[in-house]
């Protein structure tokens, strides 16, 4: 297990977005509500 963790891969590559996509993103993270209680996570998009 620790070959496969350890490996470096040299594959990163920079995406290109458009605005429509980081504007997604962001409205989405902004809806997002999470309720923690106990050992419970509630995840509630607010719409």
């Amino acid at each position: 297990m620790e070959k496969i963790y350890a490996e470096q891969l040299g594959k990163n590559r920079l995406f290109k977005v458009g605005p429509e996509t980081v504007r997604f993103l962001l409205d989405y993270s902004k809806s997002l509500y999470i309720l923690e209680h106990k050992q419970f996570k509630f995840e509630n998009v607010m719409n």
